[in-house]
């Protein structure tokens, strides 16, 4: 016995020595192939460090609209709980690397045995603990866990680009928010100004001065004025309730604080260089980690090519007297299995590969983000530049056509021109005025996209502590916290909070136990009510 549990030990230690085998290609960073500088701008210098990059609006407004939404929006505690999901799927891949145990006990009486009749019926007890133990020799186990663990960094990644859009929508539609008011109270001040002519008109009218149709025109220009009010009323509405949504909350109004123009446009445009989106837009991090993972399920395919080991065990008890169960002494074996696909006609090999074809689309779809995230840089630098042309355009636009409206109205008056006149140049003012604030609103809106755009993100108060203290830590003993400035740190792809701190994963196991007693209650009041 002794021999053979020696030969048993043997076995063990050679599994466990080949357990470094593992088919399948490894992992290969993709080779950055992004040009020296964006197209519309050779600054190569890397000032986006602050990372709550919105604050350079100051409007403190904004602030709590952004920290409310990362708070409480559906999408991002969606994506939280995406992450919860992944980290259980590692621990769930994890857990096949070792043996499994088992239990078994059974209980039979019968009047046959091996085929013959028995007088008398016989009874059987036995209880039993069983050991299965497939070993990882392929290397499938670790691949699949290869597979979960990037997984888990995507969905860490795929957070991060959910919050990062959700700051650029709040900012964007705050800023649509603000300009559908100054849109509609430009109108409303039009709508009066175009009353009191009307009223001028009519008079000078009824005393003979004028045409009726100098009335119906002006007339005209009133009504179109008033048809203006209730598209930007509605338009007030929609954004407020999509402001809301983001929120996280139900439809209600939203306040604000500036007017468009008491906003000042930043004076240089923080580009850096392209190379650097690789490691700051989250969306590229998850897409590369999503081709890893597929990567290593090209290992996990592979091994299901060939045969399983394992090793089997058994100890347990027996008897036909269940009185006598314990005391008739343990039984024992121990064994091994090997168990593999002979003639399936090509089924693993397609099953290859189907995943290297897959690990492939990964990599073109990690590609085509990178080219995706290079042309909206490009796009929001080319869209700052022109819309601050056509600022300047517009703003010469409105002083003129104002000037313009208000001397053709004094012309008017003293009979030296046309009704005509009036109605062009009042028609040139208003749309002027309406153009200007639309065109700062997207203008503002394009410093929006490009932060947007470049990976300019958000890291919340507590992930800034803590990285502030891993990189206290990596700085040795003469770095300390308070030393370092949180506002500098900027995000490079680090993930702060991937591996649950003691007091996270016991809140984890009271959560969990808080939810099975919450639904304990709920069975036995569902039974009550029936």
């Amino acid at each position: 016995m002794k021999k053979d549990l020696n030969k048993y030990i043997v076995v063990l230690i050679i599994s466990m020595l080949i357990q470094a085998c593992a088919v399948g290609p490894n992992y290969h960073k993709p080779e950055d192939q992004t040009q020296q500088n964006f197209r519309y701008t050779s600054n190569k210098t890397d000032s986006i460090i602050n990372l709550k990059w919105w604050e350079i609006f100051n409007d403190p407004v904004l602030d709590t609209l952004i920290v409310t939404a990362l708070r409480e929006n559906k999408n991002v505690l969606i994506a939280a709980s995406r992450i919860e999901q992944a980290r259980a799927n590692v621990g769930y891949n994890k857990a096949d690397y070792g043996p499994k145990f088992g239990i078994s006990a059974n209980a039979g009486k019968s009047t046959m045995l091996n085929n013959l009749h028995l007088d008398d019926a016989a009874q059987s007890f036995g209880a039993s603990a069983v050991v299965n133990w497939e070993l990882d020799f392929w290397g499938k186990y670790r691949r699949s866990t290869e597979s979960a663990q990037a997984e888990l960094l995507a969905s860490f990644y795929g957070k991060r680009a959910i919050e990062i859009a959700l700051i650029s929508e709040v900012a964007t539609n705050y800023f649509q928010l603000i300009d559908y008011k100054a849109r509609l109270q430009i109108s409303e001040s039009t709508l009066a100004l175009r009353d009191s002519t009307l009223q001028i008109i009519q008079a000078r009218f009824d005393h003979g001065y004028t045409h009726i149709i100098d009335v119906n025109q002006a007339e005209i220009q009133k009504a179109i004025t008033q048809l203006a009010i209730p598209n930007f009323k509605r338009a007030i509405a929609f954004t407020e309730h999509n402001l809301s949504i983001l929120l996280g909350k139900n439809p209600d109004a939203v306040p604000t604080l500036k007017s468009l123009q008491d906003y000042v446009l930043p004076d240089t445009i923080p580009t850096g260089i392209p190379s650097e989106i690789l490691q700051r837009r989250p969306d590229i991090l998850q897409s590369e980690q999503l081709y890893r993972s597929q990567n290593a399920r090209i290992g996990v395919a592979q091994a299901m090519r060939f045969p399983s080991i394992s090793l089997t065990g058994l100890l347990g008890l027996g008897s036909n007297d269940l009185s006598n169960l314990v005391s008739n002494g343990l039984g024992w074996s121990a064994g091994a299995s090997l168990l593999g696909p002979l003639f399936e006609w090509g089924k693993n090999v397609r099953r290859v590969d189907m995943e290297r074809e897959k690990a492939k689309q990964s990599l073109l779809t990690y590609e085509n983000t990178v080219l995706t995230a290079l042309m909206e840089v490009d796009n929001s630098l080319i869209e700052m530049s022109t819309l601050r042309e056509a600022l300047t355009a517009n703003n010469t636009i409105v002083i003129a056509a104002s000037n313009a409206s208000y001397l053709s109205r004094q012309r008017y008056y003293q009979g030296v021109t046309s009704y005509l006149e009036v109605i062009e140049n009042q028609r040139q003012e208003f749309e002027a005025k309406l153009s200007y604030s639309e065109n700062y609103q997207e203008l503002l809106n394009a410093y929006v996209s490009l932060y947007k755009s470049l990976g300019g993100g958000w890291i919340s108060e507590e992930e800034i502590v803590q990285y502030a203290q891993q990189k206290a830590a990596a700085g040795g003993e003469n770095v300390g916290v308070n030393t370092i400035d949180k506002d500098s740190l900027d995000y490079s792809g680090q993930i702060v909070d991937l591996h649950l701190t003691p007091e996270q994963k016991q809140a984890k196991k009271e959560a969990a136990k808080e939810q099975r007693k919450l639904e304990k209650e709920q069975r036995k009041q569902a039974r009550k009510n029936k």
